[in-house]
């Protein structure tokens, strides 16, 4: 996409952290945006505060991508609303962490739910809609889908499949001309995890460092696809 002015992209989990960090730097390379969260109210407020910063082409959705008709619903009002799409980021995601005999059969369900089969969910919705554009799929894993952890059974398991969708997906889509990049981010200053972002989270990536990456991705010749990047902090916080 040499020119990203008047390009669509639909960020699932777009109303704070990594999502955010992307869709304002989307916004400021003249695209129009719509960012889903399961609760309205969160992601008409982060619309509201992208507006006060100057971006007005930005679209709030309610919607869980563990629905598949929820996904569906997105893609058509944001396809009725600019009449493409362009770009899906499927962002939204969740972590529990617990030793596995604590860990709860519901809280396993709704990490694989959101973080694997709402990835599958969101992309099944959209390819219509980006086949019609030659458009661009990017999935936010985790260097957790490569690295295993004590209490990390959960989200290893969904994170490792994730990687293992997304190149499988690459592979199924790049000779109908829907590229598929993964990015799999270390430690980034978000609200993951119930996490408040504050001044010793500066040694970590930033939101904005993830959405200036994926404006490169996008913006790169078409004969270059980097179908998976791991990304960490320069020097790890002590």
């Amino acid at each position: 996409m040499e020119n990203l002015s008047g390009k669509v992209a639909l960020i699932t989990g777009g109303s704070k952290g990594i999502g955010y960090g992307i869709a304002a730097s989307l916004l400021q390379e003249g695209m129009r945006v719509a960012i889903t969260s399961r609760d309205y109210n969160a992601a008409a407020k982060a619309a509201e505060k992208l507006g006060k910063e100057g971006f007005q082409e930005v679209l709030p959705l309610e919607a869980d991508v563990r629905s598949y008709q929820a996904q569906q619903k997105s893609v058509e009002q944001v396809v009725e609303k600019w009449g493409r799409l362009d770009v899906l980021v499927a962002n939204a995601g969740v972590g529990h962490f617990a030793s596995i005999d604590e860990l709860s059969p519901e809280k396993w369900n709704e990490v694989i739910d959101i973080n694997l089969t709402g990835v599958f969910y969101s992309v099944k919705a959209s390819l219509p809609a980006l086949a019609a554009t030659k458009g661009y799929i990017i999935t936010i894993a985790s260097l957790a889908g490569t690295n295993f952890f004590a209490k990390g059974s959960a989200y290893n398991a969904s994170k490792f499949g994730l990687v293992g969708l997304s190149q499988a997906m690459m592979l199924d889509l790049r000779n109908k001309d829907i590229k598929v990049t993964t990015i799999m981010p270390g430690s980034v200053t978000s609200h993951f995890n119930e996490h408040t972002p504050n001044p010793d989270d500066a040694w970590k990536i930033q939101p904005e460092d993830i959405g200036k990456m994926v404006v490169n991705l996008l913006e790169m010749h078409p004969r270059t696809l980097p179908s998976k990047i791991e990304v960490r902090p320069t020097k790890p916080g002590k």
